[in-house]
C-alpha cells in the first residue's frame, strides 16, 4: 500500500489547503501518469499523481481543508 500525500507548497508550519477536485473515484486503476487530483493552497495550485500504480482509495472529501502532507488517497 502506498500512501498519497498532500503535496508541501509551502515552508510555513501547519499550512493546510484544499482538495479541490478529484479526478478518479475510489476503486479506479491509476498509473504514475494519472491526474488523480487538484489542490490549491493560498494562490497556488497544484496537480497530485500516485508513486505507483494500483487500485485508489480516496480518504478525503472534494472541498476539504488537508494539512500539508497528509495521507488523502492509498493505492494497493
Amino acid at each position: 500500500m502506498t500512501d498519497v500525500r498532500f503535496p508541501h507548497m509551502t515552508t510555513a508550519e501547519g499550512a493546510t489547503g484544499v482538495l479541490v477536485t478529484w479526478f478518479v473515484d475510489s476503486g479506479d486503476e491509476v498509473t504514475p501518469k494519472t491526474l488523480i487530483a487538484e489542490v490549491a493552497m493560498d494562490k497556488v495550485d497544484a496537480e497530485v499523481y500516485p508513486e505507483t500504480s494500483g487500485t485508489i482509495s480516496l480518504l478525503v472529501e472534494e472541498g476539504a481543508e488537508v494539512p500539508q502532507g497528509s495521507v488523502i488517497a492509498q493505492v494497493n
